[in-house]
């Protein structure tokens, strides 16, 4: 996943020194790139904040932005302005580290593209270069930056790349519903949100973000659940209970930020969310959710749909080790997994061949990665070759997928599964018996 920059105000700090603040001094933020960082003023490369902002506004100051509860990061209130300086009040006492300084102002538009140049240069080159899956458009204000990303993707013929919008500001709050019927998936991107937002509204926009995202089969990830884990061993009770909660209201993932590229305990941090994920798991109410779904969609519901759902039903009724799905594009798999079921999806990415004026190809690598990011749904990609002479035996993948699930421990002898595929023009189900 590559994650851009967007309309992100940081300071550089060319030298890396610390710089301290303390609770009721001064501090100019001024667009004089001239300036050196210290703890009398902040040089920012943007000269419409003085216009932004006004008298009490909020601004945010760190590495990693305001936890409230590490002195790494500053929260100040504006005083006045002079011209294109703002003056701020240091509201607590903190020590600014890095070269990298971060700089959020709560509720107040910042006026720069969401897709900046510098975006799209790394899109291209780094991005390209190194086959990328996912792109986390930071700080999505609306639906037409999703359109504006997939555009520019298109036109350098990475259209298969998906869109992941990041919610960051009450802007894309109120623009929600749009930017999701744009996008591919969603972050709930907390930190800033957290700081945009009243702490007693935090909690309510996150379970009706995850909830619509459910309704309608796309992914949605959260970030910043174990910030002190970044200094500590052990997250505290609350975050193990943030997590499960995100769990169990439906979220497809959970993203670690600081407390693996900058924290002292990058593995604990992985190893603590993923064992909380899966006691969560285990009391995910899936009943609640399959006839939530269908009474929402029954009016609308497609021939696939109609079949996908179906499919998990009769899992559940014959008490099935383990789903298959056949599919190239990955659209079978998520229509399983919007479903929720308690087993595990089994997707086998049929490779397709293509071809322009200069080679054939055969792709699926990348719909297969894509597929790691929907809850519950493990890919496999099969061999274009596999079986046959002629090509890839769906035979052969059944056999293959169900020799690799017993050898991991998640099939054995006389174990039902159950196959969801397209077969022409019509979706099936089919029970089969491993023996």
């Amino acid at each position: 996943m590559l994650d851009t920059m967007g309309p992100q105000l940081h300071v550089s700090n060319n030298t890396g020194n610390p710089i301290e603040l303390r609770a009721e001094q001064r501090l100019i933020i001024t667009p004089d790139m001239t300036k050196q960082p210290s703890s009398q003023v902040l040089p920012v490369k943007y000269d419409g904040l003085a216009k932004a902002v006004k008298k009490g506004d909020t601004i945010f100051l760190g590495q990693y932005l305001f936890t409230g509860s590490e002195k790494t990061s500053v929260w100040l209130e504006v005083v006045e302005t002079g011209g294109a300086d703002v003056i701020c009040l240091v509201k607590n006492s903190a020590v600014l580290s890095g070269f990298i300084i971060t700089i959020h102002v709560s509720q107040v538009r910042i006026n720069l593209p969401t897709l900046s140049d510098t975006d799209k240069q790394v899109i291209c080159d780094w991005g390209a270069r190194n086959s990328v899956s996912f792109i986390s458009l930071s700080h999505t204000r609306h639906g037409e930056d999703v359109q504006e990303l997939r555009a520019f993707l298109k036109a350098n013929k990475l259209e298969d790349i998906q869109i992941f919008a990041k919610i960051e500001n009450v802007e894309g709050l109120k623009h929600f519903d749009n930017i999701l019927n744009e996008a591919d998936g969603i972050i709930l991107g907390r930190g800033n949100l957290g700081i945009d937002l009243p702490p007693e509204k935090v909690f309510l926009f996150q379970k009706s973000a995850i909830h619509k995202c459910n309704m309608i089969g796309k992914p949605i990830m959260v970030s910043r659940v174990m910030d002190s884990m970044t200094e500590n061993l052990r997250p505290t009770r609350a975050e193990a209970t943030d997590i499960a909660n995100a769990v169990l209201d439906g979220t497809d993932g959970i993203l670690l930020g600081a407390e693996t590229f900058r924290g002292q305990y990058p593995v604990e941090a992985i190893e603590t969310v993923g064992k909380i994920c899966a006691e969560a798991e285990k009391v995910y109410n899936q009943p609640s959710h399959y006839k939530r779904l269908v009474s929402s969609i029954l009016e609308s519901m497609t021939h696939a749909e109609a079949v996908a759902s179906s499919a998990v039903r009769v899992a559940a009724k014959v008490k099935a080790a383990m789903l298959i799905v056949f599919t190239s594009s990955g659209r079978a798999a998520r229509l399983i997994a919007k479903y929720r079921p308690v087993l595990p999806v089994f997707a086998v990415v049929i490779p397709r061949l293509s071809a322009n004026s200069i080679k054939w190809t055969f792709n699926g690598t990348l719909q297969a990665r894509q597929l790691l990011g929907v809850r519950g749904v493990y890919p496999i990609l099969a061999s274009p070759y596999g079986g046959t002479t002629g090509g890839y035996s769906e035979e052969f993948g059944l056999k293959v997928t169900l020799e690799h699930a017993n050898s991991v421990g998640l099939l054995k002898q006389n174990d039902k599964v159950v196959i969801f595929q397209k077969i022409r023009d019509s979706f099936v189900v089919k029970v089969h018996e491993y023996v």
